[in-house]
C-alpha cells in the first residue's frame, strides 16, 4: 500500500512556490539563483519542479521570447489554507484546538509570537462579543 502524503506539495515544490510568491514572477534561473543561496540544486531540477507546479495548477507561465516566465496561479493564503486543512484532518482529526495547542505548547515560540497570538485571540473575542447597536 502506498503512503499518502500529508501535503499535496513536496518540500522542493513548496520551496520553489515560496520563491515565486516572493518574486511575483520568475524564470527558472531566478528561482534557482535564490535556492543556490541556501543549497546546491540543478537547473533542470528547478525547471522540472516548476513545470510540475504548473501542471498541478499552482503556477501559470507565459513565454517571453523563448524564456518561460512563471507566476502564481493561486494566492499563498489559499494554498496554505488547503495544506493546513489537510494536516488538520489527517493529524489532528479536525480539531483546531489541538492544532493551536500543539503550536503554542511546542518549543520555539518566541515571546513576541506569543504576544501576537494573544492579540489575535483578543481581537477574535472582541468580534464574537460585538455590540448590537
Amino acid at each position: 500500500m502506498r503512503r499518502r502524503s500529508l501535503s499535496p506539495l513536496g518540500e522542493t515544490e513548496m520551496e520553489v512556490l515560496n520563491h515565486v510568491w516572493t518574486l511575483g514572477e520568475a524564470t527558472v534561473a531566478a528561482v534557482r539563483d535564490r535556492i543556490l543561496e541556501e543549497r546546491d540544486i540543478a537547473y533542470t531540477t528547478v525547471m522540472t519542479v516548476m513545470k510540475k507546479l504548473a501542471g498541478k495548477g499552482f503556477l501559470r507561465f507565459d513565454s517571453d521570447g523563448g524564456t518561460y516566465v512563471y507566476g502564481a496561479a493561486r494566492p499563498p493564503e489559499e494554498v496554505r489554507q488547503e495544506i493546513l486543512e489537510g494536516l488538520l484532518d489527517s493529524v489532528f482529526q479536525g480539531s483546531r484546538t489541538a492544532l493551536v495547542q500543539t503550536l503554542v505548547q511546542g518549543q520555539g515560540m518566541s515571546a513576541a509570537e506569543r504576544e501576537e497570538l494573544l492579540d489575535l485571540v483578543e481581537t477574535l473575542a472582541g468580534e464574537r462579543g460585538g455590540t448590537d447597536g
